[in-house]
């Protein structure tokens, strides 16, 4: 077969119109809090200033084929606009491929460890025969060897002694809360860091549902308060007035933990600022100003209860004050964790390198 290389020229008109256009809003799904009209209203905008359409595919079509394509849903009744599910894993799988790469789906998923036992990836090691071992782990060439050699080969017989166990890696689940910031400060100094964070954690979550189909992941946002998110509602969430309640998060995140039955549970935490909000008895105790003692004091506690559970907790803070730099020291140390002092830029990678070394397999 013979090839033929020539230059690319791209096509006049830029592709296919309808995916150059879901790019775009698919990306203002995330700003709108998933409100398709918003979306749609600032592309008719974008429209008319860059002429992104033309007289063979106007916007008009576009919303057709978002319809037909399954990204959105119209309510037969009033002609209410819903987005669908597959434009959250659409936009899910995106993150995943911008922060991490392609990464390609695999069968059931587990975190590889140092230790070895019962696993269905072999290893290069051996060791004798036990009481209990399954015979489906023999290493049938090597126990031969050892029959010929202990008992020559004229009367040739094989015992238990000489039996060789093929070492397997053992493999483990794993339970992972991930903790993101929602306070105001999260879109202060001109700085957007929600959306990053939006971004890690939709990928992680794709991640996990692909890679590792049975570990688990609680998303937690927290800012006066702290609730729990469905994936799906990942690509909308928007920050809001709010102070940083780092121990009501935990508190949340310790809940969700306990009720697990994986052995190997962990907290990652999206956050840029220091907390300066707790609820005592209904009222909330907040603080702007610095670090107050109380509301650290009572966050420090949070740490040392998860090491008590044997929870480690990895921070990754997006903040560069040295003050607020030595209180994540001071928190880690307590909890025994980790911490990372990432931009936006890189929270994702950092994220996920953790995430699949998953050092802290077996918590003793």
């Amino acid at each position: 077969m013979n090839l033929r290389f020539t230059n690319y020229i791209p096509p006049a008109d830029g592709g296919d119109p309808f995916k150059r256009l879901l790019d775009l809003f698919l990306q203002l799904l995330q700003y709108t809090k998933g409100d398709p009209y918003e979306a749609l209203e600032w592309m008719n905008e974008l429209d008319k200033e860059y002429k992104m359409t033309d007289n063979e595919y106007g916007m008009g079509d576009f919303i057709e084929d978002l319809k037909k394509q399954g990204y959105l849903e119209e309510n037969p009744a009033n002609g209410d606009f819903s987005v669908t599910e597959k434009a959250g894993q659409v936009i899910r799988k995106r993150s995943l491929e911008e922060i991490f790469g392609k990464l390609k789906k695999s069968g059931p998923g587990h975190h590889k460890t140092t230790f070895t036992g019962t696993g269905d990836e072999l290893t290069t090691d051996t060791r004798p025969f036990l009481f209990g071992d399954s015979i489906d782990h023999i290493n049938v060439t090597e126990s031969i060897r050892n029959a010929q050699i202990n008992h020559g080969l004229d009367e040739f017989k094989l015992t238990e002694d000489d039996l060789e166990i093929q070492e397997r890696e053992l493999k483990t689940q794993t339970s992972t809360a991930l903790m993101i910031d929602i306070s105001h400060s999260m879109i202060l100094y001109g700085e957007d860091r929600i959306t990053p964070a939006k971004k890690v954690a939709m990928a992680l979550a794709e991640l996990i549902t692909t890679r590792f189909p049975k570990d688990t992941l609680d998303i937690i946002v927290f800012g006066d308060d702290a609730w729990k998110v469905e994936i799906k509602d990942l690509p909308f969430l928007q920050v809001g007035p709010y102070h940083t309640n780092t121990c009501a998060g935990l508190d949340l995140a310790m809940e969700l933990l306990r009720r697990k039955k994986a052995s190997n549970k962990q907290i990652f935490m999206i956050t840029d600022g220091k907390p300066s909000c707790l609820k005592e008895g209904g009222k909330y105790y907040k603080n702007s100003f610095g670090l107050d003692r109380k509301i650290v004091n009572k966050t420090l506690n949070k740490a040392a209860q998860c090491k008590r559970m044997n929870i480690p907790i990895t921070t990754f803070m997006i903040a560069e004050d040295a003050y607020l730099q030595q209180f994540v020291r001071e928190f880690t140390s307590i909890n025994s964790g980790k911490a990372f002092y990432a931009s936006p830029d890189n929270v994702g990678t950092y994220l996920f390198e953790d995430f699949v070394r998953n050092r802290r397999k077996h918590l003793r």
